[in-house]
């Protein structure tokens, strides 16, 4: 037997879907013409044609327009303000959307603190999101799929967008490679800074940490047949060293390998290209002058690693010989010890 509270329920949930139904009916008399649009101060032209196909597949689908819009109060309506997102996404908003910790995050951001100095071209929740347009982070039709987000973010940055689609990343992630570091990989997502904040993950003493998620040790670069040690041998580098005590200007990940077109190491435009390395080494600030005897030195070198050749012998010499020589001295203590016991006892 249903319950009374239940029909309460029911008989809400009903009045809800038909007020909804009737204020969006209200909205599609001027918003379902696809010719509908408005002209910006700037000359942009922006249609303001709804698609409700669209917005029956989004995460908004039981929203009223004016949940979003709430400035709107009569038909027709003028001067209609940007939506702001936080009035659902706070911490502790009573509606079960994602809470506001991305806010704060996004608000301390170089995107976030470009809208606070007035800069009108500085992206907001919508240029990355979408409008009406808002799915879920697991669909394909998503802004923000991991697919599409090199797409999304070059709708700003296009010049990189454009490097980015023709490196070793660019290509991995377009061919579906779901392990491809994109954008957000590197750069952060709600908590993007600047490249010379230090607490940028691309800053100069923060990249060798990012790079190493993928390139480390635990990385998953092993099973397309490339080395997990790299970062650990740049670590031990005079590089890595120098890097560790806070030198600005020392080399990183980056400054050899580029940071949006990487490439492979045999692919003739790659910055570690054999032939290109002069040029790579001998950047300003760097080594001037370098020579193609650069190339010929051994990179990411792990003396442990019998592929280091020389090396790789020069230390195991030094191991063995340094062991030998503390085996000797402790020998030699040992018999040193035993005579002189031997004495005392003669002397008794």
């Amino acid at each position: 037997m249903i319950r009374k509270n239940q029909i309460l329920l029911i008989v809400f949930v009903l009045l809800f879907s038909f007020s909804s139904a009737v204020a969006l009916e209200k909205c599609l008399i001027c918003h379902s013409k696809t010719d509908i649009s408005k002209t910006e101060e700037t000359g942009r032209i922006v249609s303001l044609y709804v698609d409700t196909t669209i917005i029956g597949k989004s995460v908004h689908f039981n929203k009223e327009c004016t949940d979003c819009h709430n400035d709107i109060n009569e038909i027709p309506h003028k001067n209609v303000k940007k939506v702001n997102c936080r009035r659902c996404h706070y911490s502790g908003n009573p509606v079960g959307a994602p809470e506001g910790v991305l806010y704060d995050q996004y608000e301390h951001s170089v995107h976030g603190m470009e809208v606070l100095r007035g800069n009108e071209k500085a992206p907001v929740c919508q240029d990355c999101h979408g409008n009406h347009d808002i799915f879920s982070h697991t669909s394909p039709e998503s802004k923000f799929y991991w697919q599409n987000i090199p797409e999304t973010c070059g709708q700003c940055h296009l010049e990189i967008y454009t490097i980015y689609k023709e490196s070793v990343h660019g290509t991995a992630s377009a061919a579906g490679n779901i392990d491809s570091p994109v954008c957000s990989s590197c750069h952060g997502e709600h908590n993007i800074k600047k490249h010379d904040d230090s607490d940028s993950k691309v800053s100069t003493f923060h990249i060798s940490e990012t790079c190493s998620e993928c390139h480390g040790e635990k990385g998953v670069v092993n099973k397309y047949g490339v080395k997990t040690d790299r970062t650990a041998t740049y670590e031990r580098s005079f590089h890595g060293i120098a890097q560790k005590m806070e030198n600005k200007l020392v080399a990183n990940c980056a400054s050899c390998h580029d940071y949006h077109d990487i490439r492979a190491e045999n692919d003739p435009k790659s910055s570690v290209y054999p032939d290109n390395i002069p040029v790579t080494c001998g950047k300003e600030g760097c080594h001037p002058g370098a020579t193609a005897q650069f190339a010929k030195g051994q990179i990411h070198v792990d003396p442990k690693n019998e592929e280091s050749g020389i090396i790789y012998y020069t230390a195991k010499f030094f191991v063995i010989l340094t062991v030998s020589t503390l085996c000797g001295l402790f020998l030699f203590i040992l018999l040193d010890l035993f005579r002189r016991a031997k004495n005392a006892r003669q002397k008794r």
